[in-house]
Formats: structure tokens, sequence, C-alpha cells
């Protein structure tokens, strides 16, 4: 995929407003999640993960995720607004807000599957079959429906995950309809080695067009290195939290996402255009601090400040510079 002028074009999904507050110490107020987002949509982020729309008793963060999808989707309209659902109710929900995409979550590893949505994989495999054919019975108004693997680089509560049965599993959530499948390393324990294995294992089985985002988390600061790796394996979206928010409540050890500044510093410098401003993109930190006074913010070039010698992917007589094949 490309932009206008012919750069190599990656989608950064900022994941902030969902993955991102789930672990926050303090409900970040409504009005304050709306100046966020407006901040960050304004730096040129183009695609974003709102909200889960799930029950606010066992997530208060989220008790307004109506509310932001809807109030995000009219006063954005040219954002990709994107939910996360654990279930057919959560689905019909998110897409009665608005959203254009919803993530289904099925674990790769029992154990998670257990704690995060009470279902074994085969079960939230089912699920996710009947959400594709509630979607399908919409016609053209129906969301994109995309299958999420949770913990498919290991598990604080299994430990290894087998490959195989993340193979195994994607196959499956592509059989029941999705119409993307996405890796996550939910507890950041992937290497580059495992990342290269196992994309391209299930790039090969699902197809290439059929694979989603991968979704890193920095907990053994591996994050950006693995970023590295799936650009050398052809993917093109990654999903990232401003300020490296973030973690799963359900998945002991997890922390911080990929740090969506760093994300772009790296994607940029590398030759690949994401159309977001990194200087715009590190003041909207100012929000997400209002909102959320209490909670420390990751991220290198917040901290350091864009180097002089910073320079956005650009275009040589209309070649596309960024391959790293």
């Amino acid at each position: 995929m490309t932009d206008l002028k012919g750069q190599p074009r990656v989608r950064v999904r900022e994941v902030g407003p969902r993955d991102g507050l789930q672990m926050a110490k303090s409900v970040m107020p409504t009005c304050a999640k709306l100046r966020w987002i407006a901040a960050m949509v304004s730096a040129g982020l183009w695609e974003m993960e709102v909200a889960s729309f799930v029950p606010p008793a066992a997530m208060p963060q989220m008790a307004d995720a109506a509310e932001v999808t809807e109030t995000v989707r009219r006063a954005h309209p040219r954002l990709f607004v994107v939910a996360l659902a654990p279930n057919l109710r959560g689905a019909q929900n998110a897409a009665a807000a608005g959203a254009h995409s919803i993530v289904m979550p099925v674990s790769a590893s029992e154990a998670h599957s257990q704690a995060n949505v009470r279902r074994s994989r085969a079960e939230q495999v089912a699920e996710l079959g009947r959400v594709v054919n509630w979607a399908r019975s919409l016609g053209p108004s129906a969301p994109r429906i995309e299958g999420g693997i949770a913990t498919a680089f290991g598990c604080s509560l299994q430990g290894l995950v087998p490959e195989r049965d993340v193979i195994s599993l994607a196959v499956a959530m592509s059989e029941a309809g999705a119409d993307v499948v996405g890796l996550a390393d939910t507890l950041g324990y992937a290497g580059p080695r495992q990342v290269r294995r196992l994309v391209r294992a299930v790039r090969q089985e699902v197809g290439a067009e059929r694979f989603g985002n991968l979704h890193l988390h920095d907990t053994m600061g591996t994050a950006l290195a693995n970023a590295l790796e799936g650009l050398d394996q052809g993917v093109r979206g990654f999903d990232a939290a401003l300020g490296g928010l973030g973690g799963c409540p359900f998945a002991p050890g997890s922390v911080g996402n990929a740090t969506t500044e760093d994300l772009v510093y790296l994607l940029e410098t590398e030759g690949f255009s994401t159309g977001i401003d990194l200087a715009r993109l590190i003041e909207a930190r100012a929000e997400l601090r209002s909102g959320l006074p209490d909670e420390k913010l990751h991220g290198r070039v917040a901290l350091a400040g864009i180097p002089r010698t910073f320079k956005k992917a650009i275009v040589n007589d209309g070649a596309s510079y960024g391959s790293r094949h």
C-alpha cells in the first residue's frame, strides 16, 4: 500500500483509548478521552481502536464505550474507527455505535482464554463464527470482523504456547470467516526470530491479504525490534499506544504496548510513510497527561526530543523507498 506520493505506507493503529486505558489506575473522564482522541487525529492518526464493548463491571474504563464510539465517528468522519468485542452482543453494540471494524480476540493459550473470555479456544472460535454470520446478514453496511490471536507468542498463565497451536488457530479463524487475522504479543515475550517464524507461517496459511495487524507489547524492550522483523516479513499494519500505556488485566505481567511515538519514528526513518506528524503526536501526550495525571508515560522520542537529523520518509525520482526485503 502506498500513499499519494508513492511512499510505502504502513498503517499505524492507535490502541491507547482501548488497550492503553484498560490497565489504568483511574477512569479517564469521557470528555478527556474525546479531547485526547481529537489531538491524535489532528496529528494524522487515521486508524484508531477507541473502545472495548465489555460489561462495565468488568472494566469500568470502558463504561462509556458506546458514547465514545458514536461521538468519535461523528466528529472525525475520516477516521477508521475500531472497537474490540469478545462476543456477539458486544459486536452488535459496537456496530450500533458506528465502529467500522470489530476485533474479536481469541487466545492461543487455553488458560488465558478462560481468564479473558471464560471460554475455551474452540468455543471462542465458534463465537467468532456467529459474529461473522451476523455481520454478513447486514449486507453492505456490515463492519469488518477481525480475528486477533492473543498470547500468540507466550503466556504468563500457561507458559509456552506451541507455534503449531497458533497456526492452526489462525486457520480455524480464517475458516470461520474472519476478514483478517492478526497476531498479538500480549505479554511482550516475543523476540525477532519468533516473530519471523510465526508471521511467516501464519501469512502462508491464511494468505498475505488476510493477515491483519501485529500487536506488540514492550515488556522485554523488544517491541521495535519485533516491528522491524514484522516489516521484513511483509507486515504493513501495527498496533501501538501513545505513551506506551496498556496491558491485559487477565494476563499477569502484561505491561505497556509499543509506544506510538517511537514506532512512528522508527517507521519513518526506515522509509515507510505513516502520514503522521511526529511533533504533533508528541504534543497529544499533554491531553493524555491531563486526563490521567497519575499514569506514567513512556517513550524515548518524547523524552529525548525529535533529533534535528530526523526526516520523514521521502521519495526520490518516483521510486518507492522503504522496502527492507
